[in-house]
């Protein structure tokens, strides 16, 4: 047994003092609330797991969120389920729009329980979201809509829900839009702290259509843990897309990874590899989920998709 002389080198007494106030640093950090126009705050080396977001399946799913499809899909929130167990992924992305409404605990729970048994994760949902409206009854049911989804969110598992900034209203300034969002976001924040879901604001276009706009809203909300950016890698459509996902990538609590991306008015093939590396650059360690817009059958053209994602993802 080695002795605490002061000849041992890094004695054990000191291993245990170190210790101590590493812990106790530790804890009274983790205790604070992080502002939210910093970077996420993040211990070890940047980690990445893969999912994929039901939106993928757009064309083939009902939508009754907010306002039902016109013709019933063919697909089924549980049959996406099963999809991505087949897939051996560890997560599902649920996007709120293809649950029925309205939702009871009963159908939440069982998607609880039909994920886990398939060993998979919920990795977050998602919601339609318009906070740049006036005060007045339509506002009021925006407001709701998300205190609502983060209720259903916390019932089911789901850490984080992709909200969106809203569009810019009629003979209304982007600078009204933007405080209007703010609060809005301020407002739902104090409900997901209570219930301990993360609002992630996703680079949507509109006033979020920059990463200069983005962080613009980001930096005057609330300080909050429960607060962050859905990075969103085919969301820019601006001259230096990667540049400036490079930008947004240390606010991220949430990742999407689409096939295409924008490169002023023009749309091309995403380079992978560059959206990954963005991603471990900032540290990044959560979820990656794919999200397929493309015209052809996502039942066959998902599945190459995320072999290449996997490789990555190493």
């Amino acid at each position: 047994m080695q002795s605490d002389s002061p000849n041992s080198g890094f004695s054990r007494r000191q291993f245990l003092k170190t210790a101590s106030v590493t812990a106790l640093a530790a804890s009274l950090s983790s205790s604070r609330p992080l502002p939210a126009a910093d970077p996420i705050q993040r211990t070890g080396t940047s980690h990445l797991k893969l999912s994929l977001a039901a939106y993928s399946f757009h064309h083939q799913l009902t939508r009754y969120w907010p306002t039902p499809s016109i013709k019933p899909g063919t697909l089924t929130l549980s049959d996406v389920i099963n999809f991505c167990a087949a897939q051996n992924l560890d997560a599902v992305e649920l996007t709120s729009y293809y649950f029925p409404n309205p939702l009871t605990s009963e159908y939440l729970l069982k998607i609880k329980e039909q994920t886990f048994r398939l060993g998979l994760d919920i990795s977050g949902t998602a919601i339609g979201n318009n906070f740049c409206l006036t005060p007045g009854p339509d506002r009021d049911i925006q407001l709701k809509l998300c205190r609502d989804w983060i209720d259903f969110a916390a019932e089911m598992g789901a850490p984080v829900i992709r909200i969106f900034a809203g569009n810019i209203g009629t003979d209304q300034l982007e600078n009204q839009a933007v405080d209007l969002c703010v609060q809005g976001i301020n407002d739902s924040l104090k409900h997901a702290a209570k219930k301990g879901v993360v609002l992630a604001l996703e680079n949507h276009g509109g006033i979020t259509s920059t990463p200069e706009q983005l962080l613009r809203i980001v930096k005057q909300v609330d300080a909050s843990p429960w607060f962050g950016v859905n990075f969103d890698s085919g969301n820019f459509h601006t001259d230096d897309p990667y540049g400036d996902l490079e930008k947004i990538a240390p606010y991220a609590m949430n990742a999407q990874i689409k096939v295409s991306i924008g490169s002023g008015r023009k749309k091309q093939a995403a380079d992978y590899g560059r959206i990954i590396q963005i991603l471990k650059q900032a540290g990044y360690r959560g979820y990656v989920a794919l999200e397929y817009e493309e015209k052809e059958d996502p039942i066959q053209f998902i599945p190459p998709i995320l072999q290449k994602l996997r490789e990555l993802l190493a």
